[in-house]
């Protein structure tokens, strides 16, 4: 399985970025999807998640109202960041919850992670 994200970048505070992910392989069924983010010297903490179908969302309490977590077509979901502050910049990873094809197993994946910089 493979997730390729993609949106990071330098914004100022204030402004917003979109950050996509896209998941491929041996995927029978996404149960959820998902952002986690890990600034330096802190550990990795949740963001947003969102299950299948978009039909449940849950975000982090210090991102609700600027934040939001979105399915788009396929197996791919976005985070829209809007009024973003310097405590927002951190490296961010897509995590899927998932049924593997093959294995029929329920597994997790992380993708490599993008970097979200906000200047003051």
């Amino acid at each position: 399985v493979q997730l390729v994200e993609s949106g990071g970048g330098l914004v100022q505070a204030g402004g917003s970025l979109r950050l996509s992910c896209a998941a491929s392989g041996s995927i029978f069924r996404i149960n959820a999807m998902g952002w986690y983010r890990q600034a330096p010297g802190k550990e990795r903490e949740l963001v947003a998640t969102i299950t299948s179908g978009g039909g449940s969302t849950n975000y982090a309490d210090s991102v609700k109202g600027r934040f939001t977590i979105s399915r788009d077509r396929g197996n791919t979901v976005v985070l829209q960041m809007n009024r973003l502050e310097p405590e927002d910049a951190a490296v961010y990873y897509c995590k899927i919850d998932y049924i593997d094809m093959v294995t029929n197993r329920r597994l997790d994946a992380w993708g490599q992670g993008t970097l979200v910089t906000v200047s003051s």
